[in-house]
């Protein structure tokens, strides 16, 4: 149980950008991504980022898509869960479900900051499509009477 952590609840993304070692900032889903991740007392971690203005399927069947339709969701969100330990200045995620099969029984660690109820988070030395990058997420608490 985690239930005095300063992580737990739900937060509400505001920016995601990977760093590479040259400085340039690259915008994986856009510079106007959404998201949530999700920090349980009971110790699991939600995580879904979706590219904003994602494009639709032709028939409202999430598994109705054409190849194409598919190949277009798949890579304009990502998401995952598991379980969570918290330990101060990092925190683990153990990957048991995500969009990309390969981090499942991962170990993802992330740096944490906070600055009031805004949260940090950044990933040091990470693979991201096709080289290593610093990846970092800010994120502030959400508001569950916000429009969608």
């Amino acid at each position: 149980m985690v239930q005095n952590s300063p992580l737990v609840g739900t937060w509400s993304l505001l920016t995601w950008f990977n760093e590479t070692s040259e400085g340039h900032r690259i915008y994986p889903l856009g510079k106007e991504a959404e998201g949530f991740i999700s920090y349980t007392p009971d110790g699991f971690v939600f995580v879904q980022m979706v590219a904003k203005n994602r494009t639709l399927y032709t028939v409202n069947d999430p598994f109705g898509g054409t190849l194409e339709e598919d190949l277009t969701a798949i890579k304009s969100q990502i998401s995952y869960s598991g379980s969570y330990e918290d330990k101060g200045d990092h925190v683990i995620h153990r990957v048991k479900a995500a969009s990309c099969p390969n981090w499942i029984g991962t170990e993802q660690i992330r740096q944490v900051t906070f600055d009031g109820d805004s949260l940090s988070l950044s990933a040091v030395g990470t693979r991201f499509q096709g080289q290593n990058v610093n990846a970092y997420l800010d994120w502030t608490r959400a508001d569950p009477s916000s429009p969608l």
